[in-house]
């Protein structure tokens, strides 16, 4: 029997969810907010200390719901050790947030081909990756969900951005690509472009009440994990209300 249930809206509770980046800012939001939906998560961080953190912090009686790893998702040896994780724990993955990601804003002249190489191996080659391990996971469950976190830098250049842009154009071809691969296996496949996230992910500049919240976005991933089955929301462009003028 298929996953699906083509329609109804569908229940997060009692899903398996991974959350790469999770353990803080729009990840981490994510995280918690699919936690609070009754889901299993497993999240995935290259900091321990940060993987720590959450562990600590997780709302009694959803720890044994989460599953909280170190691992480098541009390493495709540390996603398949931590894909065999969630399976020994949870048994599978029905919902893949590729959140992951670095931002390294430099000119092409400036920019060294270390970081060029961290840039599109964290932010594209990252997402490949997880997403390459989860799908014949979801097939075997009957279908699932891939959220990819891109960003509006993969549609608007900017000065400094030539690494970032890069990373997201390409994710968002490949999320789309990816979603034509495999709709009619029951897996859809979205992504989700924000504008200015109050997180530390790029330069602070200041006060920043007018930015989007990482709450806002888990709100968005939730929506969109909710949908039902016979609807599909490819690309989601999320701005701030009111930027700074």
């Amino acid at each position: 029997m298929s996953y699906y249930n083509q329609g109804m809206e569908q229940t997060l509770s009692g899903k398996i969810a991974i959350v790469t980046g999770g353990t803080r800012g729009i990840g981490r939001a994510i995280a918690e907010r699919l936690l609070r939906e009754g889901a299993a998560v497993a999240v995935c961080s290259r900091s321990r200390q940060n993987v720590q953190a959450l562990v600590e912090a997780c709302e009694p009686g959803a720890g044994g719901r989460l599953l909280a790893e170190a691992a480098d998702v541009s390493q495709l040896a540390e996603v398949q050790r931590f894909f065999a994780s969630v399976d020994a724990r949870f048994g599978g993955v029905d919902f893949l947030i590729n959140n992951a990601g670095i931002g390294i804003f430099k000119s092409v002249a400036d920019l060294t081909p270390e970081e060029w190489r961290r840039s599109i191996d964290l932010n594209l080659s990252g997402v490949y990756y997880c997403s390459h391990e989860a799908l014949p996971r979801m097939q075997k469950r009957g279908g699932g969900y891939i959220v990819n976190i891109s960003s509006l830098a993969g549609k608007n250049a900017f000065a400094g951005g030539a690494a970032y842009n890069a990373s997201k154009f390409g994710l968002n071809g490949f999320s789309e690509a990816m979603m034509l691969d495999h709709r009619y296996q029951d897996v859809r496949v979205s992504y989700i472009m924000p504008g200015s996230v109050d997180t530390d992910f790029g330069p602070r500049t200041g006060a920043a009440a007018w930015k989007i919240q990482p709450e806002d976005i888990a709100e968005v991933v939730a929506m969109l994990l909710g949908m039902p089955a016979r609807t599909l929301i490819s690309r989601v462009e999320v701005r701030p209300s009111k930027p700074q003028k």
